[in-house]
């Protein structure tokens, strides 16, 4: 380990990860269980926006209210802000296992309720339930992976958990898209997610507690056990000694301390490691929410309809390729997390995606400027009062085009032979939206026909592809790992909150910013946001790969610092090209006779001074003995 920095991590990466399971299938077993909770977790992040447009048609209210909408979509988000919080306690209070089984219970509850909704309080009822179990296993199953692992594969393992997150995304778009013609349809794709939390639940009561949560608990013999099924004979010894060191330093710290909830809080505050850990653990996470990922899946499919293709099942199967890329990128995470790092992962992610928000800002703001214009003859194929009346109203109607539409909160109903050709503005009203898809006319309501709609799905697979391996899955690897392990459910817990405080942020904001600002300038600001998150992961997040969780703790309480903040040492002694022009430099300073005269006894002519007085060692001694010899000197002046 290097001041303030990495220690080694095994280069072998997922080849050493795939060793190590197939010897000893147990570990495996320990991250899949608990990794359903990821599976749960991406579920219901992506299940959400396609259920959405289908509320929508069912509920009125819903479609006509926008406020409505962001609630039915942001308040699992707020439910899963205390259930981050509740659940940070509980693992350290009652344990990983007991945190999951709680998650497990809320989450199958949720659904049930959110299926036989029979108003849109019932939905949001049913969304809260579900928020709590994504807040509280969002920070659990890689708290209880992470510590069920080695240390050197444990990078791969908690990526196990990212995956799952991607395929529970990627499963929500198939089961979207399977019931698109089912009655119920959104009933359906809501209450699936209680099958996988039952499955979990059961999983669960067969496999046992973190087995350093056991031995902080003073389950010694039980954490050995586990412990053994882990680590291979000639390591578990050394694992469970540096285990004990570490959990007698931090009861001898409890003690001193304090058994209170308000002490033990006043003293992780205190903590400096606890500290520095936070410093990294809500930094990430918040750069994470603050990309914009949740509002891509959330919202997908809408954003799919403002690049122009206004068919909900186009949209949603489009969202099938995208949330295909999601999983590959986590399948990446797996291949590089332990060779590369997390932190090297997080900012080239980072990197990646101000790219690609940018690109996203520059194809919406083209759309914009160039969608189709409103032609006022297309409305006489409908009722007398069939057009938009902010149209009909204002003051330079022939400025107006699609997006102009649009922003009015009326519909365009596309030309019949060229959608991109103009068409016309008419009031937003379902009876409208029929008549002009009764005339073989597409009804945009989100979005403009548009020829570069293409470039704008690929910018979006290309900004999944870049944030999947790094902002994706590093975070919550650095989450499992950072925190000493008395503070560990407290940290993540904390961590895990600024994730999904940031994630109702950005969410219950989207469709606002879109509003008032435009696709565009939404997308440019989040540009904006990850520029501001990259500074910050590169300040304050250290490298932890392949560093037990022992190791990481020291290299907290020492300190971390990038190399470009670190001071650089000064050389020994300068070396110039030009050798005259330093000599004669060095000829004008304060003691330069003093050392030129010193200098000239060793070394008689100007050549053989030049060429020593180069030579670190030889030029120290030169200098030291001139200084001296002024010393004497000016001694000798004293005296008189």
């Amino acid at each position: 380990m290097v001041e303030g920095g990495v220690g080694q991590a095994d280069k072998t990466g997922f080849t050493e990860c795939w060793k190590t399971t197939w010897r000893t299938p147990y570990i495996m077993k320990l991250a899949l269980s608990a990794g359903i909770g990821g599976l749960l977790f991406g579920y219901d992040t992506g299940v959400i926006s396609g259920a959405l447009l289908y509320i929508k048609q069912d509920f009125n209210v819903v479609d006509s209210e926008t406020w409505l909408q962001e609630a039915i979509v942001s308040m699992t988000v707020a439910g899963a802000i205390f259930g981050a919080g509740l659940g940070g306690w509980l693992n350290d209070r009652f344990g990983r296992r007991i945190s999951i089984l709680v998650a497990d219970v809320l989450f199958f509850v949720g659904s049930i309720v959110m299926a036989v909704a029979v108003a849109p309080w019932m939905i949001i009822l049913g969304r809260i339930f579900v928020g709590f179990g994504v807040g509280m296993v969002s920070m659990t199953a890689p708290l209880y992976i992470s510590e069920a692992s080695p240390a050197r594969i444990r990078g791969a393992l908690v990526s196990i958990n990212g995956l799952l997150i991607a395929v529970g995304q990627f499963l929500a778009y198939v089961i979207n898209l399977a019931f698109t013609r089912t009655p119920g349809t959104w009933r359906w794709m809501l209450g699936a997610a209680g099958l996988p939390a039952l499955v979990q639940f059961l999983l669960m009561l067969t496999l046992p507690e973190s087995p350093r949560w056991l031995y902080r608990q003073n389950k010694v013999e039980e954490a050995q056990t586990i412990l053994k099924k882990i680590y291979p004979a000639n390591e578990v010894y050394e694992v469970i000694n540096t285990l004990r060191i570490s959990v007698e330093a931090a009861k001898a710290e409890e003690h001193v301390i304090g058994d209170t909830m308000m002490q033990k809080l006043k003293g992780a505050f205190r903590n400096v490691v606890v500290q520095r850990g936070l410093y990294a653990g809500v930094t990430v996470q918040v750069a994470q929410q603050f990309s914009g990922i949740n509002t891509v899946m959330y919202y997908s499919p809408m954003i799919v309809q403002f690049a122009g293709f206004a068919s909900n099942k186009t949209a949603m199967a489009l969202l099938l390729v995208t949330s295909g890329l999601n999983a590959l990128g986590s399948v990446v995470s797996m291949f590089f997390i332990d060779r590369a790092g997390r932190r090297k992962m997080m900012l080239i992610s980072m990197m990646c995606i101000i790219v690609c928000l940018v690109g996203l800002s520059v194809v919406f703001w083209h759309a914009a400027i160039l969608a189709p214009k409103i032609n006022p003859s297309e409305s006489t194929n409908f009722a007398a009062n069939a057009t938009c009346p902010s149209y009909t109203s204002a003051a330079n109607p022939a400025s107006w085009n699609c997006m102009s539409c649009l922003k009015a909160e009326c519909g365009f109903c596309a030309n019949k032979g060229n959608a991109r050709s103009p068409g016309a503005c008419l009031a937003a009203t379902t009876e409208l939206e029929e008549a002009c898809r009764a005339q073989g006319r597409t009804f945009f309501k989100d979005g403009c026909p548009s020829r570069v709609g293409f470039i704008a799905i690929v910018l979006l697979g290309l900004y999944i592809v870049s944030f999947s391996p790094g902002m994706g899955t590093a975070p919550w690897v650095v989450n499992s790992e950072i925190y000493p392990l008395r503070y560990r459910g407290f940290g993540g817990g904390l961590a895990a909150m600024s994730n999904w405080i940031s994630n109702l942020i950005v969410s219950e904001t989207f469709l606002s910013l879109t509003r008032s600002l435009g696709t565009a300038g939404t997308f440019l600001l989040f540009a904006g946001f990850c520029v501001i998150g990259l500074v910050c992961i590169h300040a304050f997040v250290p490298e932890t790969k392949g560093l037990p969780f022992e190791e990481v703790e020291k290299m907290l309480e020492t300190g971390f610092k990038p190399k470009s903040f670190r001071r650089k040492p000064q050389p020994v002694a300068l070396r110039f090209h030009n050798m005259q022009s330093l000599f004669n430099i060095l000829m004008r300073v304060s003691d330069a006779k003093a050392m030129h005269k010193h200098a000239m006894n060793i070394y008689p002519t100007k050549d053989n001074l030049m060429k020593n007085i180069f030579q670190p060692h030889k030029f120290i001694s030169v200098s030291t003995a001139a200084r001296d010899d002024q010393e004497v000197q000016e001694q000798k002046v004293h005296d008189k």
